[in-house]
């Protein structure tokens, strides 16, 4: 078995969803969840996105775009699957065995939560700022300042949301899942084999992570309001909410590159979203690195992975809790 701890992309992402865990391996993705009688529960299915393999959706750029779109609809999608499980009583739901994720009697609710927290995301973070900026347009005549201040007040703002969203106690379990996600991901990435020992110790951040695209959002944001300037108030806004799918186009490029490469640079510009990821993920019992690892094993060949990215043997899986 080679010694090389480099880390390796794997292809994997996830998703922390209510008592459960989402890993996604291509158009394949699974749900473990944690059920009110202590089972957990996995189902897996297909997710071909918004608009199935077409080219266009490939292209750099606009590519990010549409990863956009399919994970604010999978996730919501993950979510209401979870949330199935629990009732006000915390009993099961009695139809919760003939449920299957996606169903189609939810999917127009679905997209109208989607549209609407699209909607909140984008006047609370991107509109709202400009206008607290604009006020200070009447006593400071100085437009590059008030650009930065623009950009202090939005990043103000996200970082204020997260923290005061990880606060609330059903977030707080709800982040100690998502740092059992990233704890799998980076034990495998990291050429370790899965098992709960090598997970808990492995790091609950990743370059991957959603919180560290939404901060790239933000940033990014910054540097390119920065460089609009027109008088008129309502073109201003309408220019804002024209370029942000541009925003997030390179936003999600910037976050591509950061999962495959380990460069100096990547690592600086990663590091404020690690930061971040702090805030955003809590370390997890055992119990719910069990669920993580469920969902990973649903979707994912981790030992096949392991064998051809790091040269392990059948004898070395065996020893899966290696020094």
């Amino acid at each position: 078995m080679a010694k090389n701890r480099k880390t390796h992309y794997s292809g994997i992402g996830g998703q922390a969803v209510l008592e459960g865990v989402m890993m996604k391996n291509g158009e394949k993705y699974a749900v473990a969840v944690r059920k009110p009688d202590g089972e957990i529960d996995v189902e897996t299915q297909e997710y071909k996105g918004f608009c199935g393999d077409k080219k266009f959706t490939k292209i750099p750029f606009i590519r990010g775009i549409f990863s956009f779109i399919d994970s604010l609809v999978l996730g919501m999608k993950v979510t209401m699957h979870s949330a199935s499980f629990y009732e006000e009583d915390g009993e099961p739901d009695e139809k919760s065995e003939q449920r299957t994720i996606g169903k189609k009697s939810d999917d127009i609710m679905m997209g109208i939560t989607v549209a609407l927290s699209v909607i909140i995301a984008v006047a609370l973070f991107m509109v709202l700022p400009f206008l607290l900026s604009d006020l200070l347009g009447k006593v400071v005549r100085n437009a590059s300042l008030i650009a930065i201040f623009e950009g202090l007040i939005r990043i103000l703002i996200f970082v204020g949301y997260i923290v005061a969203i990880s606060l609330m106690e059903d977030i707080k379990r709800l982040y100690r899942y998502h740092g059992a996600e990233h704890k799998c991901i980076n034990c495998i990435e990291r050429g370790r084999p899965l098992s709960i020992k090598n997970v808990m110790r492995s790091s609950r951040q990743h370059k991957r992570c959603g919180t560290s695209f939404l901060l790239f959002v933000v940033l990014v944001s910054v540097i390119v309001f920065f460089f609009i300037r027109v008088d008129n108030l309502a073109l201003k806004i309408v220019i804002r909410l024209l370029l942000v799918p541009v925003i997030a186009g390179i936003s999600y490029e910037i976050i591509r590159l950061a999962g495959r490469s380990d460069n100096v640079v990547v690592q600086i510009i990663s590091r404020p979203g690690l930061w971040l990821q702090k805030l955003t993920t809590k370390e997890p019992d055992e119990d719910m690195i069990q669920v993580a690892i469920a969902s990973v094993e649903a979707v994912f060949d981790w030992k096949t992975y392991l064998k051809e990215e790091f040269g392990y043997t059948d004898e070395n899986l065996e020893a899966s809790d290696e020094p």
